[in-house]
């Protein structure tokens, strides 16, 4: 797998992987048909441009369908459960435990989807956000460096990193 596909990898665990599916089924069904529902029922009211209960409903299942969207390109990168292996490079699925330079108090997190809720109580950073790239791929011991997105060089070390063995 190139470094690029794994960036286009999401990890989740099969909790958060099987929350989603249920998200995307209920928004495919129930949801999707009440909308439908609501858009009709407004359009039987008649003149269209001064009606808010339309204008609302077309709205909302435009939100609906852009949130349909995300997750089924979710689902369909997702990498469940898959633990990666405890060699202490930096890649989704590890606790990771970093010290920002200068900073004596270190930081855990879970590299992986923001999706993955309440990983035992980590916060849980994306490979795709700023450090989430910078950080994929190095090793115990090394320093990183990267530009956060307020434009500040931050210097990170890496303490730690272990495959993450659920909530």
């Amino acid at each position: 797998m190139t470094q690029h596909a794994e960036q286009d990898t999401i990890w989740l665990t099969q909790e958060a992987f099987d929350k989603l599916r249920t998200e995307l089924d209920d928004l495919k069904g129930p949801l999707r048909q009440e909308i439908i529902d609501r858009i009709s029922a407004a359009r039987d009211e008649g003149d269209l441009k001064e009606n808010g209960g339309y204008h609302a409903a077309r709205e909302e299942q435009g939100k609906l369908e852009g949130r349909i969207l995300q997750l089924e390109d979710m689902l369909r990168r997702a990498q469940v459960g898959e633990t990666p292996a405890d060699d202490g490079v930096v890649e989704p699925g590890m606790v990771v435990t970093i010290r920002f330079a200068g900073d004596d108090d270190t930081e855990e997190f879970l590299l992986g989807a923001r999706e993955m809720e309440d990983p035992g109580n980590l916060r849980v950073y994306s490979p795709q956000s700023p450090m989430g790239s910078a950080i994929h791929g190095a090793t115990k011991g090394d320093t990183v460096t990267y530009t956060a997105p307020n434009g500040k060089e931050l210097q990170v070390e890496i303490l730690d990193a272990v495959p993450y063995a659920g909530a």
